[in-house]
């Protein structure tokens, strides 16, 4: 028979099909399978309407099968099969989706046609050289086989074929030294793709497998069987209604899907209807992955379109800050590009991932409302995920995510939220208060801290890296600010305080200047009432903290510029202050020793490195002797 050519821009085109569309090789068998179960779809349709079709609904079924010797893998179908005029106009038109044309004429509920643009036939030729497919249609006396070896056209001749329904067979490629064809022949290999890409498809999808069993009457003998597996779940476990899933259900699930050795802490299923329609089910983690905070790590959502696996890892569905959650999503309403791959960047995507952005903000406060232990669980491992998200996009996302993240409170040392430390403020307090350190018990020994603890406020203790960025990026939380007990903004004291402060500040500035030169690196040295039993202590002006400006000198590149402006504060009723006065007017050099220990005591109550232990250490020896 005369072999005839694609009637499309031909070659070119085919070639860019085969070669360009697809990034996975592996994905030819997931069209293949969808297209089998649209043509089982189209046949079931008809039989709605037409008397007899010669199949009841349990009856239809998708087979594979391979002949490793023959070399071929068959994608067989008991479906509506093709006329020898459709296998022209489908299989010798590419981008002429025969599946396109009867979802645009019959819309009906009964029926979930996934093919949309005519190409994902040819991904075949991925994997092999030549590809025959035999058809029949109901109520025909003989099928029709098309066969192809690729650009260089195809033939359609008539076929003994016994069967309504398509066969196609790939005569698999030959192995080379970049790909390992032979894959593609191993039952275990396909039954691992259908289970990835395919495992919900409506229909069933049977395979035989040989196996040895024991034979009956004797154990140590054993014969070789033919199982007929079913290798798809068929039916998806987020399809069915959240009232008929069990929770050990949905912890296998969880499981096996996502290999975690937990239970989820929490799982979310629901399905969306309205201008777009999905089914999503999410679950939150009860630990962090390993990698969790690593660049390795991979967020993002499984996405299926009609129950056929689109993208293992949507990342698009997840904003960073909620990246912890797993699960999938699940709609026929997305737009694909042509090899279903990958996504348009699409209305639909985007109101999709804002609607389940929100979900999952409304499940995590109704947590936090209903189990305070287990939103602790979940904020110790992924608290610094939300605190982040508040950080990011110049404080863009901090509506959403403030009520969600907590901090240690000096009232008990337990976890509170923003909201509740609010609440429980005392009538004249007009600032939140915050101290860092290294632990919340380090930030609570500052000397700041006790003046503000002193007073009945409550302490925010911030320990990790990202907390005060945090807060600083939220700059106020109800109409108040955030302040730390550790810059110049404390103000605690009354107006007469205040006014006798400033007077000893100015009437002892010649002492505060002698104290600031004999130091160095000082911005400032001034007297102060905020600092309890402590003779000395470190605070910072002009915007950048002793703990922001300790994180930011970790980071790689991190220039000299990224310094606190410190400022040395003298308790004023300290007999140590008393001290420093009376030997500024008897023995300078002593006083400046004296301001020198202060500042290095300072330091280490600060958290911060000693400049000089050497030197410490002599006027420390020089003291005892």
């Amino acid at each position: 028979m005369k072999k005839k050519q694609f009637q499309t821009e031909s070659k070119k085109l085919l070639d860019m099909m085969i070669n360009s569309i697809y990034t996975h090789k592996e994905i030819f068998l997931r069209e293949l399978i969808s297209n089998a179960s649209d043509a089982i779809d189209k046949r079931y349709f008809r039989s709605l309407t037409e008397p007899e079709t010669g199949l009841k609904r349990d009856e239809y079924e998708i087979t594979l099968s391979v002949d490793k010797d023959a070399g071929t893998l068959t994608v067989s179908d008991n479906g509506c099969g093709m006329s020898m005029e459709e296998l022209e106009k489908n299989l010798g038109t590419i981008a002429k989706s025969g599946s396109l044309d009867f979802k645009t004429e019959n819309q009906s509920d009964n029926v979930d046609i996934i093919g949309q643009f005519g190409v994902g036939f040819y991904s075949a030729f991925m994997v092999a050289d030549k590809v025959s497919v035999s058809s029949k249609v109901y109520g025909a006396e003989t099928g029709y086989r098309w066969e192809s070896e690729g650009v260089d056209g195809y033939t359609v001749e008539p076929c003994d074929k016994e069967t309504v329904g398509t066969d196609i067979v790939l005569h698999i490629k030959p192995d080379t030294e970049e790909e390992d064809y032979c894959e593609y022949l191993d039952p275990y290999s396909i039954q691992r793709l259908v289970k990835k890409y395919s495992d919900y498809i409506h229909h069933p999808i049977r395979m035989d497998f040989e196996t040895e069993k024991p034979v009956e009457g004797d154990d140590k003998k054993t014969e070789k069987v033919i199982e007929h597996r079913t290798l798809n779940s068929i039916t998806p476990l987020w399809k069915k209604q959240p009232a008929e899933v069990t929770e050990e259900e949905y912890k296998s699930f969880y499981s096996q899907k996502y290999y975690d050795y937990e239970a989820p802490l929490k799982t979310i299923h629901y399905r969306q209807e309205g201008t777009v329609e999905y089914t999503a089910l999410l679950y939150i983690p009860s630990h962090a992955p390993f990698d969790y905070y690593s660049k390795n790590y991979e967020k993002g959502l499984t996405l299926y379109s009609s129950g056929v696996m689109i993208m293992e890892r949507c990342a698009d569905m997840l904003p960073d800050y909620f990246s912890f959650v797993k699960g999938l999503i699940d709609s026929s309403d997305i737009s694909l590009n042509i090899s279903r791959e990958t996504l348009q960047q699409d209305h639909q995507l985007k109101t999709i991932a804002k609607a389940v952005e929100k979900k999952i903000k409304n499940e995590l406060s109704k947590l936090m409302e209903t189990d305070r232990e287990k939103y602790e669980t979940f904020f110790k491992a992924f608290g610094s995920q939300l605190k982040f998200g508040v950080y990011s996009d110049y404080g863009m996302h901090k509506e959403l995510l403030q009520d969600l993240i907590m901090f240690i409170s000096s009232a008990e040392m337990k976890y509170t939220t923003l909201k509740e430390y609010v609440a429980r403020m005392p009538e004249g307090q007009k600032s939140i208060y915050y101290a860092c350190g290294e632990t919340p018990e380090k930030a609570l020994k500052l000397p700041q801290a006790a003046a503000v603890t002193s007073k009945g406020y409550e302490l925010l203790l911030l320990s990790e890296d990202i907390d005060e960025f945090t807060l600083q990026t939220l700059m106020s939380y109800e109409d108040k600010k955030f302040v730390n007990v550790a810059t110049d903004g404390l103000d605690l004291s009354s107006e007469e305080e205040t006014k006798k402060l400033e007077e000893e500040n100015t009437s002892k500035k010649e002492l505060l200047d002698f104290v600031k030169e004999s130091v160095g690196g000082l911005s400032a040295v001034r007297f102060s009432n905020t600092l309890g039993g402590h003779p000395a202590a470190l605070s910072s002006e002009s915007g950048m903290s002793i703990e922001m400006a300790k994180v930011l000198s970790k980071m790689p590149d991190a220039g000299e510029g990224l310094k606190a402006s410190l400022v040395l504060e003298l308790n004023s009723d300290h007999p140590v202050t008393a001290k420093i006065k009376e030997l500024f007017g008897t023995d300078k050099d002593k006083c400046a020793r004296y301001a020198k220990l202060l500042y290095a005591q300072a330091r280490l109550l600060s958290g911060l490195e000693i400049e000089d232990p050497e030197d410490l250490s002599r006027m420390i020896c020089e003291m005892m002797v």
